[in-house]
């Protein structure tokens, strides 16, 4: 906040938060400047609980709140203390008793965490809308030529710096914060409107509300979309969560392509498929091109990588733990890669790194599994989809052997391990491994026969063996023969989701071929 033009100076304040985080900072550093605080209900007896002298805003307007809390700034001594402009209204202000009110600082009644509550009943829901405040954010919003409005506890701090260093806030600071405020309202009202559109006035909730309202923050701007021609930036959400692209944060390189963060989500949102034991996952044009499990994460690397070096090339990584500087020299020796993404780095790592300036580290945080389904969009011309996300996970219940052949413990393990991976691939999807690696992967065909015919080329340009891996699909096989390929390649065991009419054709096939066949019941398209 540095800017110099059109400066207003800070007299009088009105103060009315339900989120009291870093008010004591901001009082102390409006009573140092000698500006007059007025407030309400719980915000004014918290601010008297800290020794701050605080005018009630009933006392203000001589006006007793009721309706228990309804009304209590809805009033022209309020509003028209924060619309007025001095070059105008002066006159009608003084008539009126107003006296202008030069900063509002409000955040809204907990709406979000009222309505996420397990025991959240519609009345609660409507007794935490909001009415006063969005209706004193707006005005003073608009009234930005003269009004400064803060919504954000963050943004305290650095305002009570510009108004103790320059004795006022710039209006092109006042510009920022009644857009970000503008934002702030229309991102509440929005969660409203898809509360009540979702849900019925018998308190039975739609899974999906008749309106949908997101809102999406300007993180960066970016060199240029997925191609040259076009232009793009990167959006995050409201409080993003750790495990996340939209959390994490680049520690060195170049600035992020498009690209590369379409990239890193789907290596990170692989790599999290893996818990409980370091996992690799190489990506390349938005499908992992190698996957591995191992006793570390230097192994899982190497064994990743050599699924399928030379798509590696220019990929990006991602791990599942904490990367070494072992580890770090071992990839900048073997490869030369775009982006790594883990939830940690040792600082020696970070040292190794810096050799290659222009190699981007991002760093995630460690993710929790997630609980519930989130919502997923897709952009279409004149609409959006939307749907959960796919996080459903495989149990062992669900598994049932329809062939002769019965697996191994380690085979289960493989088909396990290859199912996950499946998961993540574009489909039509096929996934060769062994020992817990790919060995070959096919993805993005029209046809699932061809799917399987590239993870067998890929293996063999790899030099990796076929004979005894296993193989997922993430759909079933409407035809035996792609069961026929598999087995010619030397597949010896498949995990599919069945459902096929042909189902009892495919498995006679597997039999045939004297191999294990395992069905899931799920599906997994990754269009």
């Amino acid at each position: 906040m540095s800017s110099t033009q059109n400066r207003v100076s800070i007299r009088r304040a009105l103060i009315s938060v339900s989120d009291k985080s870093n008010l004591k900072i901001l009082a102390r550093g409006l009573k140092e400047q000698g500006v007059e605080i007025l407030s309400t209900g719980g915000t004014a007896k918290y601010l008297m609980s800290l020794g701050f002298e605080v005018t009630d805003v009933a006392d203000y307007t001589e006006f007793p709140e009721m309706m228990d809390g309804r009304i209590k700034t809805l009033h022209p001594r309020v509003h028209g203390a924060l619309l007025g402009r001095l070059d105008k209204d002066e006159e009608v202000m003084h008539k009126n008793g107003i006296e202008a009110i030069d900063l509002l600082v409000v955040n809204l009644y907990p709406f979000e965490q009222t309505i996420r509550a397990e025991n959240c009943t519609l009345n609660d829901a409507i007794e935490n809308i909001d009415i006063g405040g969005p209706a004193m954010v707006r005005a003073a919003s608009k009234n930005y030529d003269r009004v400064t409005v803060i919504v954000d506890p963050n943004d305290y701090a650095e305002f009570i710096d510009e108004i103790c260093t320059y004795n006022g806030v710039s209006h092109s600071n006042r510009h920022v914060l009644a857009a970000k405020a503008f934002a702030h309202t229309a991102a509440y009202d929005g969660m409203i409107a898809n509360y009540l559109s979702a849900i019925k006035d018998t308190g039975d909730k739609d899974e999906f509300p008749r309106f949908l309202t997101t809102q999406y923050t300007h993180r960066s701007y970016l060199r240029y979309g997925e191609n040259p021609h076009q232009k793009a930036a990167f959006y995050t959400e409201k409080n993003t969560q750790e495990g996340t692209i939209g959390y994490a944060q680049q520690i060195q390189g170049k600035a992020l392509s498009y690209n590369n963060i379409a990239d890193a989500d789907a290596a990170l949102e692989c790599v999290k498929e893996f818990n409980e034991v370091p996992a690799c996952v190489i990506v390349k044009h938005a499908n992992p091109c190698g996957v591995a499990l191992e006793s570390n994460l230097e192994l899982a690397y190497l064994k990743a990588f050599s699924t399928d070096p030379t798509s590696a090339f220019g990929g990006v990584i991602a791990f599942n733990g904490m990367v070494s500087a072992k580890l770090a020299k071992t990839i900048t020796k073997k490869q030369f890669v775009e982006v790594i993404v883990a939830p940690s780095y040792e600082e020696e790592a970070i040292e190794v790194f810096k050799s290659k300036k222009n190699l981007r580290i991002l760093k995630c945080g460690q993710w929790q599994v997630p609980q519930q389904p989130w919502q997923m969009f897709k952009r279409v011309n004149g609409g959006v989809l939307v749907q959960d996300a796919d996080i459903l996970q495989l149990e062992d219940s669900q598994l049932t052997v329809v062939s002769k052949m019965q697996p191994t413990a380690e085979q289960l393990e493989d088909l396990k391990f290859t199912w996950k991976v499946a998961k993540r691939v574009k489909s039509n999807a096929i996934v060769y491994g062994k020992d817990l690696m790919t060995i070959g992967i096919g993805a993005g065909q029209m046809s699932r026969v061809v799917s399987a015919r590239i993870a067998s080329m890929k293996a063999h340009d790899a030099d990796l063996h076929v004979t005894g891996s296993v193989m997922a699909s993430d759909a079933f096989f409407p035809f035996r023969d792609g069961i026929d390929a598999a087995a010619a390649s030397g597949i010896a065991a498949v995990i599919q989701p069945g459902g096929s009419i042909r189902d009892e054709e495919v498995i006679e096939a597997a039999n045939e071929h004297n191999m294990v066949m395992v069905f899931t019941g799920i599906r997994h398209f990754n269009h």
